[in-house]
C-alpha cells in the first residue's frame, strides 16, 4: 500500500485559491482498472482509490502515513510566478511592443 502526499493546485475554473492550503493524502492504484463489457464503463474493486485524507500541513500527513505503515512520496507544490501587469500599461506612450490590432 503506497500513497502520495501533495497540495492541490488552483483549478482553472476558479479565480480564488480555495482548498489549496490543505495537504492531501491519496492512495495509489494497486490493481488495473477494468472495462465493463456491457456498458463500457471503467471500474475498479479498490475502495482505497475513493479515500482522500486532508491535513493542515505536510508534516501531519507524513506522521499519519508513518504511524499507519503507509509508504508515501511527497509531491512539492509549484509556486506560481506570474508577473503583475496593469491594464493601463497597454496604453503607455513608451511601450516596447508595437500596438497592433
Amino acid at each position: 500500500m503506497s500513497a502520495k502526499i501533495y497540495r492541490p493546485a488552483k483549478t482553472a475554473m476558479q479565480s480564488g485559491k480555495a482548498k489549496t492550503h490543505l495537504w492531501v493524502l491519496e492512495f495509489d492504484q494497486e490493481k488495473p482498472k477494468t472495462i465493463d463489457s456491457l456498458t463500457g464503463y471503467t471500474g475498479s474493486s479498490e475502495m482505497k482509490q475513493q479515500v482522500r485524507l486532508n491535513f493542515e500541513s505536510c508534516e501531519l500527513a507524513k506522521a499519519y502515513a508513518e504511524r499507519h505503515g503507509i509508504a508515501y512520496r511527497v509531491i512539492e507544490p509549484k509556486e506560481a510566478t506570474r508577473k503583475n501587469v496593469s491594464y493601463t500599461d497597454n496604453f503607455r506612450f513608451n511601450r516596447m511592443q508595437p500596438w497592433t490590432h
